[in-house]
């Protein structure tokens, strides 16, 4: 059995879907903190069969839960200080996303002005469906999300 040492102040993100982990690890860019990050790759789960969980030792303010949810709301976030749980974040899809993803349309107006922001609301929350605020363009998954 693989034993990876509990965590003293952080966060653990638990139910990822297996494989999922190291690309939520870079579009949450753990990579640029200056923290310990130990990626688990397809962990035994009773729920899900095989998942991912990360955890990350530094302060919870690091984390963006809107990209976090955006990318799978079904993640769960546990807020870990004095070795242990004290709170479990529940996720949710948020009502915006900006400069996470990016319009495909070649006519919207962010493909001409670069220094816009790339802002997609969400249209549908039974679909999931997230569309361009100036343009309407619905976003397709390009493997991005979970």
């Amino acid at each position: 059995m693989l034993n990876i040492s509990g965590i003293h102040e952080g966060f653990v993100l638990d139910h990822i879907k297996a494989g999922m982990s190291l690309s939520i690890y870079h579009n949450l860019k753990l990579d640029k903190l200056d923290c310990t990050v130990a990626i688990i790759k397809n962990a035994k789960s009773n729920k899900m069969g095989k998942k991912d969980i990360i955890k990350v030792e530094c302060p919870i303010d690091a984390l963006d839960l809107d990209i976090l949810g955006f990318i799978d709301h079904n993640i769960t976030v546990n807020i870990i200080k004095g070795d242990k749980i004290v709170e479990k974040k529940e996720l949710h899809l948020p009502k915006q996303v900006k400069n996470v993803i990016r319009c495909k349309n070649p006519r919207c107006i962010t493909s001409i002005e670069q220094e816009l922001d790339q802002i997609f609301l969400l249209t549908d929350e039974n679909e999931e469906t997230y569309r361009c605020k100036y343009c309407e363009e619905m976003y397709t998954d390009y493997g991005f999300r979970a």
